[in-house]
């Protein structure tokens, strides 16, 4: 048996966090006995990779703080537990978790990478000095695995230059994500959608990096010539007196429906009649593989492996 730690910056209902879930439940009764760490709180997921029969440990460590703890208490977990990977999710955990696991009994460590674009955040502050350190440090993990080969594409332009490269792409259960006239049904009845108005959907949570703007901008737009389309969004700060979503409020009015963070996406992304990735910085989008195995046509931009997937 394997013995595996995930590392993961945090458990909360992200696309990168929602892979971590899908892969936990996926690996059930094979040969890698899985944990997980999350370096801050348990979030949102965390109780439900737990119901999966799965051990998380937090660190308990405060989003964008550098705490030397975290080291610390990291490394009385692999020592404890001692497994033979450490797989790292999102770049702070890949610097933290390369760091614990040199004070620790060295599992091989093995980075994570999820996006094919970074914004300003990662050029500046903290994050920015944690990108500068991982990609001079880009050869000491055994491997960097990447969702798109424009993720790999981007690493290698800032610097990364690992041992190994290796191209995983995002993967999706079916018996989850599926066709359900039901489903569709239900949710335009929740919604208060009536007749044969297209519903256009958008999964994602409030990021820059999503781009709800353009989004907005695109649905007024349409709007304007097919005044029955109703666009639903759902995701993390995605909601009423947000600034991004109180103009577009009173341009849509009933139209718009902001729906926050759900835990019934296959439900709701099977009532999609289109669903949409305006996303500026993606890998993988997670949206175009659930939605086109929903049978939902996706409209998105040309962003990570966006154009191949579809």
């Amino acid at each position: 048996m394997i013995r595996a730690v995930h590392l993961i910056s945090s458990l909360g209902t992200g696309g990168t966090e929602m892979m971590l879930l899908k892969l936990m439940a996926a690996m059930r009764g094979g040969e890698v006995e899985n944990s997980v760490v999350s370096m801050t709180t348990l979030g949102e997921l965390g109780p439900r990779i737990r119901e999966l029969g799965v051990d998380v440990e937090t660190l308990g460590m405060r989003q964008g703080r550098a705490d030397p703890r975290g080291v610390l208490r990291l490394r009385r977990i692999l020592r404890a537990r001692r497994p033979q990977v450490l797989q790292t999710w999102l770049y702070h955990a890949d610097l933290l978790g390369l760091l614990a696991a040199r004070v620790s009994g060295r599992p091989r460590v093995v980075w994570n990478i999820r996006c094919s674009q970074t914004d300003a955040r990662y050029h500046t502050g903290m994050s920015g000095l944690v990108v500068k350190a991982l990609a001079r440090l880009s050869p000491r993990p055994a491997a960097v695995v990447a969702n798109s080969r424009a993720g790999v594409d981007l690493h290698a332009r800032m610097g990364y230059r690992p041992r190994r490269w290796e191209v995983i792409p995002n993967g999706f259960d079916l018996d989850l994500f599926h066709a359900d006239a039901d489903a569709r049904a239900a949710v335009r009845a929740e919604l208060g959608i009536v007749g044969d108005a297209p519903v256009i959907g958008l999964v994602a949570r409030l990021d820059p990096l999503k781009d709800h703007a353009t989004f907005l901008a695109a649905a007024r737009i349409l709007a304007a010539g097919r005044t029955h389309a109703h666009f639903v969004l759902a995701g993390a700060g995605v909601a009423p007196g947000i600034p991004p979503f109180d103009q577009a409020r009173a341009d849509l009015g009933g139209r718009l429906h902001l729906l926050g963070p759900r835990a019934d996406i296959p439900r709701l992304t099977a009532a999609f009649d289109i669903a949409v990735c305006s996303s500026t910085g993606e890998g993988f989008p997670n949206i175009l593989g659930e939605a086109m195995a929903c049978a939902v046509p996706v409209v998105t931009t040309d962003v990570g492996d966006a154009a191949s997937v579809v």
